[in-house]
């Protein structure tokens, strides 16, 4: 085990599954709104996405203490992965390695994505967002027409799609964890059957080495 030994490991697992359970929580709460947009044969009505609009405008318009909150319970997950890498196993090199690989990724989305698409949202600028990244960088021949801008409906659409890939990252922490709980869990119980084998035989040699040694007295 890696450093402090199997309670500071269960300690830094429960850090990391109770963020990654709270994260999948409030995608949870959200997927009503996301439903109508992604997983209906029908197209999405006026009413879906001004449901939708309104509801990440106010989630937006939170007060600082939400997204303090938010940002502190990232931090719980990556303290959890950090104290089971310290002096890391094989197992968790190879669990909590990919585990916090998938963590990461879900930051990213949520940065490049979510934080991001929330402004534009909530500022009501959906077009105007990629003309002004194609004047950042340089590109200042560029017509409008060149590149479509993404409209309202598009916007919403890539942030409940968002969603749905942090839901599906978040889903394989939990899994990686579950894998890793089993692993060890299975090779305990080999260890445990191999020591009572071994120990086993070493009685039945000690018991036929008494029963030479008194023949031969005999």
């Amino acid at each position: 085990m890696a450093w402090g030994g199997a309670r500071s490991q269960s300690f830094a697992t429960f850090l990391i599954l109770c963020p990654t359970s709270f994260f999948l929580g409030i995608l949870f709460s959200l997927f009503p709104y996301d439903y109508p947009l992604l997983w209906t044969a029908s197209t999405p009505t006026e009413a879906n996405f001004q449901t939708l609009e309104n509801h990440l405008r106010f989630l937006h318009a939170s007060p600082p203490i939400i997204a303090r909150i938010l940002h502190i319970v990232i931090a719980v997950g990556l303290l959890g992965f950090f104290i089971k890498l310290y002096r890391p196993s094989e197992s968790n090199m190879l669990f909590d390695g990919a585990s916090l690989a998938l963590y990461m990724c879900g930051f990213v989305v949520y940065m490049a994505n979510i934080v991001k698409g929330l402004r534009v949202i909530s500022g009501g600028r959906y077009d105007a967002e990629l003309v002004e990244g194609e004047l950042a960088v340089g590109v200042k021949g560029a017509m409008p027409g060149e590149e479509k801008p993404l409209g309202r409906d598009d916007s919403l659409k890539v942030l409940s799609a968002s969603n749905t890939i942090l839901a599906l990252v978040l889903v394989g922490v939990l899994v990686l964890q579950a894998g890793q709980w089993y692993a060890e869990r299975k090779q305990i119980q080999e260890t445990e059957q191999m020591e009572k084998e071994i120990a086993a035989a070493g009685k039945g040699t000690g018991s036929t080495q008494r029963t030479g040694g008194a023949k031969k007295k005999v």
